[in-house]
């Protein structure tokens, strides 16, 4: 179970993405830096107790319409050897000391997580809470049955978002540019064999909800 320490970071989680997300493919923004807040999402335990995993979204207010990002974040004690280029920044923890953020989708842990709660073998939490289950977020499996191995293929970034190679032949589409769903259009992806969804709360206080990955065969 992770503990979540209610501290200073400095710089915060923010600041970083601020200097970040405009330099990702799938970023809409102007040549204006991003206006953030954190609108919600959840977290995943690492089951050695080391890693810190959180799937936060970021919403950039800059723009005439507010655009939502996904980001998933690693938060390790030292540096992961060999993802130099996945770095996010440095902070300092008012608990835990200085902290190495990453873009999650190039950590072994967050991966294995991931794929784990696809599956039905991890149970999501809640963002800033301890010990305590996110029930708002959704996922399916329909395909066959196999236990992630803690490897983690170098994912591609292009306008769209990232994608994952996964077990059997699958890929995993981590959508970094969420897209409400509108009216009574289902959360589960036709066609996909695995999804994640959540929802989230805009700046201006209205309530919206997407597909956060899902996963497809080739």
């Amino acid at each position: 179970m992770a503990i979540i320490h209610h501290t200073t970071l400095k710089p915060t989680k923010l600041e970083l993405l601020t200097d970040w997300l405009p330099t990702r493919p799938w970023y809409r923004g102007g040549p204006d830096a991003p206006v953030l807040t954190k609108s919600g999402g959840f977290r995943l335990d690492d089951p050695a107790g080391e890693v810190g995993i959180e799937f936060m979204v970021a919403t950039d207010t800059s723009t005439p319409e507010p655009t939502a990002y996904l980001v998933p974040l690693t938060y390790r004690g030292a540096p992961l050897e060999g993802a130099e280029h996945a770095l996010i920044g440095t902070m300092e923890h008012g608990v835990l000391g200085r902290r190495w953020a990453y873009d999650g989708c190039h950590d072994p842990v967050l991966v294995a997580e991931l794929l784990s709660l696809i599956t039905g073998q991890a149970q999501a939490q809640a963002q800033s809470i301890d010990d305590t289950p996110d029930h708002e977020v959704t996922f399916s499996y329909t395909g066959a049955p196999f236990t992630p191995d803690g490897s983690t293929p170098e994912p591609a970034d292009d306008h769209e978002g990232t994608r994952l190679p996964a077990p059997h032949g699958a890929t995993l589409h981590v959508h970094r540019v969420l897209t409400p769903v509108t009216g009574t259009a289902p959360l589960r992806p036709e066609g996909a064999i695995g999804h994640v969804a959540r929802g989230w709360q805009a700046p201006d206080g209205t309530a919206a909800a997407a597909l956060f990955m899902t996963l497809r065969t080739a």
